[in-house]
C-alpha cells in the first residue's frame, strides 16, 4: 500500500503535504449557469495588485485577458500568473479572470479524478449528506491497494463501502484503486467508464481533452487549463463534490489509518476544495476553489494550474503548483 497522502503515478506521483489545521470557511455553491450573465462575462470595477510573477528573465508572464471585461483587466493583469505551464481562473457571477500559457494538451495526472467523480455523481446523485448505495470491494481493488506505483486506499475484498465514502477515498488521499473500482461499478468496466468520461467532456465543451483512464495514471490522459476550468464549474456546482474535496481527512471503514487530503492549501486564504495531481510528465497540477473578494464582493473563485515544472521530479512539480496557486489565491483580496 502506498504511503497515505502520497500520489504515485508512473514515473511515480509525488507525495502532497497534509492539510493545515485551520477551520474551513463556508463555501457558497455556484449558481446555475442560467443565472450567470454569461459564462465568460465579467462585470465590476477595477483593482490593482503589485504582486507579479517572473518568468526567469525579470519580465512577468503575459496572460490572455481577451475574455475579461475592460473594468477588470487591470485587476486580472496584475495577478501573479505563473511563468510556466497553463493557468485559467473564473469567479462566480463575473466569469473569466483570464488565462495564461499556451493552452495546449498536457498530462493532468490525478486531476483526472474530478471527472471520474463528476460522472459517478451524474449517474448516481447524492443529495446533502446522503451516503448512497453500498458498493462491494472486488479482488482487483484490494490487490491494487498494495501497489507502490500510485496512491491507494487499504480497502479489503468483500467490504461493503458506501458510494460517498469511496468518492472521499478517491478524492481526499487520491486513491487510484478506488477510482477504478468506482469506474467498474458504474459502467461495468473501466473502458466503458472512460467512454462516459469522454462523452461528458464533449458535453461540457472540453474540446481539447481526452481521457484514457479513470485515475490519471496514464500520461495519455490530457487536457488544458481552460478545459479543466469548464469541468470545475460544472463539478463544483454540485455542493456534494465540493464538500468531498474539502474534507481534511478520511478513513477506510474499520481501519484506524487516517488518510490526509493531498491538497495542503485547504483552509488557507479561503481555499475550500480542490484536487492535486503530479507526475514527471504532468509536472504539478491543481484544481482549486476558494472564497475570495472579486469586484467588491466575496465570491467562489475557481482556478486550474497545470504542467508546473514538468520533466523534473513529481515532488518539485507539485510543490511549484501549490506555490503558484497559493500566490494567485492570496492576491484575490
Amino acid at each position: 500500500m502506498a504511503k497515505p497522502g502520497a500520489e504515485r503515478q508512473p514515473p511515480s506521483e509525488a507525495p502532497d503535504s497534509a492539510g493545515f489545521a485551520i477551520p474551513r470557511r463556508r463555501h457558497r455553491r455556484l449558481r446555475k449557469a442560467g443565472a450567470l450573465l454569461g459564462s465568460w462575462l465579467v462585470l465590476g470595477g477595477a483593482a490593482t495588485f503589485s504582486i507579479l510573477a517572473s518568468n526567469g528573465s525579470g519580465a512577468p508572464p503575459k496572460p490572455d485577458l481577451s475574455q475579461v471585461a475592460p473594468g477588470l483587466r487591470s485587476f486580472a493583469g496584475s495577478l501573479p500568473w505563473p511563468a510556466d505551464g497553463e493557468t485559467a481562473m473564473w469567479a462566480e457571477g463575473v466569469g473569466s479572470l483570464g488565462t495564461c500559457g499556451k493552452q495546449t494538451q498536457v498530462p493532468i495526472a490525478s486531476v483526472t479524478k474530478v471527472m471520474t467523480a463528476y460522472v459517478v455523481l451524474q449517474d448516481h446523485p447524492l443529495v446533502g449528506s446522503d451516503q448512497g448505495p453500498d458498493i462491494g470491494v472486488d479482488d482487483q481493488a484490494a490487490s491494487e491497494a498494495l501497489s507502490r506505483d500510485e496512491s491507494s486506499a487499504p480497502v479489503r475484498a468483500g467490504q461493503q463501502i458506501s458510494e460517498r465514502k469511496l468518492l472521499e477515498l478517491m478524492l481526499v488521499p487520491s486513491a487510484g484503486n478506488v477510482a477504478r473500482l468506482l469506474a467498474r461499478w458504474d459502467a461495468g468496466s473501466e473502458v466503458g467508464f472512460v467512454a462516459k468520461m469522454n462523452a461528458a467532456a464533449v458535453a461540457l465543451g472540453m474540446k481539447d481533452t481526452v481521457y484514457s483512464d479513470a485515475a490519471g495514471i496514464d500520461a495519455a490522459t490530457r487536457s488544458t487549463a481552460v478545459d479543466q476550468l469548464k469541468l470545475a464549474e460544472a463539478a463544483f456546482s454540485d455542493g456534494v463534490l465540493l464538500d468531498l474535496t474539502g474534507q481534511r481527512t478520511t478513513q477506510v471503514p474499520d481501519d484506524p489509518t487516517v488518510l490526509p487530503n493531498t491538497d495542503s492549501l485547504l483552509g488557507n486564504d479561503g481555499v475550500v476544495g480542490g484536487k492535486t495531481g503530479s507526475s514527471t510528465p504532468a509536472g504539478g497540477a491543481l484544481m482549486w476553489a476558494a472564497q475570495r473578494s472579486v469586484a467588491g464582493q466575496e465570491r467562489l473563485v475557481l482556478g486550474v494550474v497545470l504542467h508546473q515544472d514538468s520533466g523534473t521530479t513529481p515532488e518539485q512539480g507539485l510543490a511549484r503548483a501549490l506555490t503558484v496557486s497559493r500566490r494567485l489565491v492570496s492576491a484575490l483580496s
